[in-house]
């Protein structure tokens, strides 16, 4: 009986200690021994490393092992790379600093592939982990970096829905249109808009986006608020000079 109960306390224990995020302790590699796995022949292994994580891509054998397209990639960590595309000896690095949301995001989306599709070997000592295998802030920075880009992302995709843009074309004899559908920007929806001018902060110049003419403010409109003037009053709006306001085609001359 006492065994039983025994069990029981350890499996409590167990459960206690993954919702805690307890994690077995990794294997810590140096950067020279990491190096001794670029899969050649006599190397122990194949593997490479994404944000200080370690994995065995001995599977890709064909991808990452000596003359494959990303055999750059092997034996060491090149976090950066896999975000700029930068395959040259000072682009295999892994100093992500002062990279772009966008190319933060792709680093993520890269660990996470690596997460579903080889296996975790451990952890790589230096910019990311200590020599205990702790974080360091550099990797606290750029796991934040990766929050704020989801982020930023997610607004963008917000403000894609809240302000669609416009569809448009150019020619010498017509000069520029700008026109607004229910299709315009690749966004369905059950309206058309009218195109304005969309100046965002930091911006060189101003996108063409179409704007709801009528009903409640875009933040009301999906809780069923009342409005007259759609989102026309919204701040970093411009019209177009020579345009109707609630024409949802504009044609500029020259």
């Amino acid at each position: 009986m006492w065994r039983g109960a025994a069990a029981a306390l350890l499996c409590l224990a167990a459960a206690a200690l993954l919702r805690r995020g307890f994690e077995p302790r990794a294997r810590l590699l140096s950067a020279a021994e990491l190096a001794r796995y670029r899969g050649a022949r006599g190397d122990p292994g194949l593997y490479l490393a994404v944000l200080g994580r370690v994995f065995d891509v001995e599977r890709g054998r064909r991808h990452y092992g000596p003359g494959g397209a990303y055999s750059g990639f092997a034996g060491r960590d090149a976090t950066r790379a896999f975000a700029t595309g930068d395959f040259t000896q000072a682009g295999l690095v892994d100093d992500v600093s002062a990279l772009s949301p966008g190319e933060m995001l792709a680093i993520r989306s890269w660990l996470s592939f690596y997460r579903h599709n080889y296996d975790p070997v451990g952890k790589l000592v230096g910019r990311f982990y200590d020599e205990n295998g702790a974080p360091t802030e550099a990797l606290r920075q750029a796991e934040a970096a990766m929050e704020e880009a989801l982020k930023f992302q997610a607004e963008s995709e917000q403000r894609k829905e809240q302000f669609p843009p416009c569809n448009s074309e150019w020619s010498s004899a017509k000069g520029s249109r700008f026109w607004c559908s229910k299709q315009s920007g690749g966004v369905p929806r059950a309206w058309a808009g009218v195109p304005r001018q969309l100046v965002e902060p930091g911006a060189r110049g101003s996108r063409c986006v179409c704007v709801r003419p009528d009903g409640p403010l875009w933040e009301q409109h999906s809780a069923g608020g009342h409005g007259h003037s759609g989102d026309l009053a919204a701040p970093r709006l411009q019209e177009y000079a020579g345009c109707h306001p609630l024409a949802q085609q504009c044609v500029l001359k020259g």
